[in-house]
């Protein structure tokens, strides 16, 4: 029961990361319907330039954030304009595959050479610390890393529910045509949107190197777990995506503590399979556009 239990806790902490990660994938989506293949290559360059800070200036990978969010927020923005916005709208949801694939391709290729293909992590000081709460092991940093990720879903929904910008999203996301004949500026909102889901990568990034070992390839199956986060939690639902994140981070860490660690990552897919099945558009998903 007590290895039961401790699972738990750790699969909790760690679909905070998951929901980290995921929430700008869910953020481009809801705003332009983009399924971004490149999310998962945008966490791995945050966690990149967070190990050069540290490593090279002895910046704290927390910190760093507030050095790479812009970093990320104006590259996300690029990509979007010069890359997205010029795709033909009745093509965009199949091309937007392609690019948003190369984009990530592009990044894994600049990462490989300035980086080679070695494994890092980023290593603070108190990267192994863990406190004893009645009788369980709490890992700081994934504490740190949960405190991060409801900070930031927190302010993500304060911005999308309570600001002008948001309204615009928000406008976008139930009604595009609407929404520009009541002199919202659709693209811009677009690029802004994109900006702000690549941003979000940039506190995954830093979080993720501090938990996990990477390399310029470890977005592949990176982006097949936010995928299926966000599948499961119902495309477009930023609720949903952090309810999906904690299912799926309790389910991995249940399997790898009661059966074997090999099959940790496969429960993310089972788990996708069978809601699927039982509900086609995810947990909180909507037959309709918008959901965010």
């Amino acid at each position: 029961m007590h290895a039961t239990i401790q699972a738990v806790i750790l699969g909790i902490l760690t679909g905070g990361v998951y929901a980290l990660m995921a929430s700008g994938q869910t953020l481009i989506f809801g705003v332009m319907k983009v399924v971004n293949l490149a999310q998962g290559a945008l966490v791995i360059l945050a966690a990149f330039l967070s190990y050069s800070m540290f490593t090279s200036w002895g910046i704290d990978p927390f910190l760093s954030i507030l050095i790479t969010a812009p970093l990320m927020f104006g590259l996300g923005t690029a990509v979007q304009w010069l890359f997205l916005r010029p795709l033909h709208r009745e093509d965009a949801a199949l091309l937007s595959l392609l690019v948003t694939f190369a984009v990530a391709l592009g990044i894994e290729g600049v990462l490989t050479l300035v980086y080679r293909t070695d494994y890092r992590s980023t290593r603070p000081s108190y990267v192994d610390r863990s406190w004893r709460i009645a009788g369980y092991q709490v890992g700081e940093v994934r504490l740190a890393a949960f405190a991060l990720s409801l900070a930031t879903l927190g302010g993500l929904w304060l911005l999308l529910s309570r600001t002008r910008f948001g309204r615009s999203v928000r406008a976008t996301v139930q009604n595009p045509m609407a929404a520009r004949l009541l002199g919202v500026e659709t693209a811009r909102v677009s690029a802004l949107g994109f900006g702000l889901g690549a941003a979000t990568a940039a506190a995954a990034g830093a979080v993720y190197g501090m938990v996990y070992s990477f390399n310029p390839n470890s977005h592949y199956d990176l982006i097949s777990r936010l995928l299926s986060v966000v599948i499961l939690g119902g495309l477009g639902s930023l609720g949903g995506t952090v309810v999906a994140a904690l299912v799926m981070g309790v389910a991995s860490s249940l399997v790898g503590s009661l059966v074997s660690p090999v099959w940790s990552d496969f429960s993310f897919f089972v788990v996708l399979l069978v809601v699927l099945l039982l509900r086609p558009q995810g947990m909180f998903g909507s037959r309709l556009r918008g959901a965010l």
